[in-house]
């Protein structure tokens, strides 16, 4: 089985593709920002987009994204490239603190914005509404994320 992971095609070993997708990322391929939080999609730090769409990868079975395109935080920039505009937002807005759901955040917000570049007040917060935050930076999620839709323009 193959998926296209950050834009490279990806072999899934037969035994990885009855396990998750966050297990699947973290414990075979390394890929350590999406994080296990809840185990039960409701958390958000383990946001990752598959064909584009924010898709929370402990709830997602490997078996079910053949030919998928699956995109994590570390797809973002790319090899050497600059910072994603969503993440250069992030820090210039100083959204992280302990940082646990930041790849999580991000990958919502990118998901986003792809859809809607314009998005209203509403539309980030209902984006991002599955994606918690313990240390409490919405309103610093949500500046950036508008910082970056008002640049688009």
């Amino acid at each position: 089985m193959k998926i296209l992971l950050n834009n490279k095609s990806q072999g899934v070993p037969e035994s990885w593709q009855r396990a998750s997708l966050l297990f699947l990322l973290r414990d075979h391929l390394g890929l350590v920002g999406a994080k296990f939080g809840c185990g039960e999609g409701v958390c958000g730090a383990c946001t990752v987009l598959v064909d584009g769409v924010a898709t929370r990868a402990c709830l997602t079975p490997v078996d079910s994204l053949q030919g998928a395109h699956v995109e994590t935080i570390e797809g973002l920039a790319g090899d050497d490239g600059p910072l994603h505009p969503v993440q250069q937002a992030w820090l210039d807005h100083a959204v992280p603190q302990c940082g646990y759901c930041q790849a999580g955040q991000i990958m919502s917000a990118v998901a986003l914005l792809r859809e809607n570049p314009q998005p209203s007040a509403g539309d980030v917060e209902g984006a991002m509404e599955g994606n918690l935050c313990r240390c409490g930076t919405y309103q610093r999620i949500r500046a950036a994320i508008q910082s970056v839709a008002e640049a688009e323009t």
